[in-house]
């Protein structure tokens, strides 16, 4: 009852990323959340048997991409629902290197590079305690979540909203500003 309770709660869908020793790798995370303005601090739960953990557990630094409505192949991945593992599911895709080593996505809806600050181990997981030291967000885009065991999507692009609408994305922007 407790899992079907869960699936009710629409989720962000995120990439938790980091390299150690030059080794990549990341999972998809949908359990992404704000701790604090001041200092910028965001949490993470992963799995304690999660491959992605043992690096985070040497107080690598990571990093977080938020992942749009078109990076479903990303999430995917990144699930480990492909076969690819480790380093490998990184061949796809444009990925930056953070300041501080992580590789993050480049066309993310935004991205945070961090340093592990805690860990706090409960039962099967872990809630990571990450204090970020770069942000950047993007402007246009919808987001992809995670609700009901599958993924769908929230918002429009700009272009997507001048599809439907029949206005181009300027004149969509326009409008958008009049009102």
């Amino acid at each position: 009852m407790f899992r079907a309770a869960m699936r009710q709660l629409a989720s962000g869908v995120c990439l938790v990323t980091h390299s150690v020793g030059g080794e990549r790798a990341g999972m998809t995370a949908t359990a992404v959340a704000s701790l604090s303005l001041d200092p910028p601090t965001l949490i993470v739960c992963v799995n304690r048997a999660a491959s992605t953990y043992s690096g985070l557990t040497l107080g690598a630094a990571f990093g977080v991409s938020v992942l749009g409505a078109d990076h479903l192949e990303f999430a995917e991945r990144f699930a480990g629902r492909t076969g690819e593992e480790g380093a490998d599911r990184f061949r796809e895709g444009r990925w930056m290197t953070a300041p501080n080593g992580t590789p993050l996505l480049w066309d993310a809806l935004a991205a945070f590079a961090c340093e592990v600050d805690d860990i706090v181990e409960r039962n099967t997981h872990a809630i990571v305690v990450g204090r970020v030291k770069h942000a950047a967000a993007a402007s246009d885009g919808g987001a992809l979540v995670y609700w009901r065991g599958g993924y769908d999507q929230l918002g429009w692009s700009d272009d997507e909203l001048a599809r439907a609408t029949g206005l181009s994305p300027q004149s969509a922007r326009r409008r958008d500003d009049a009102r």
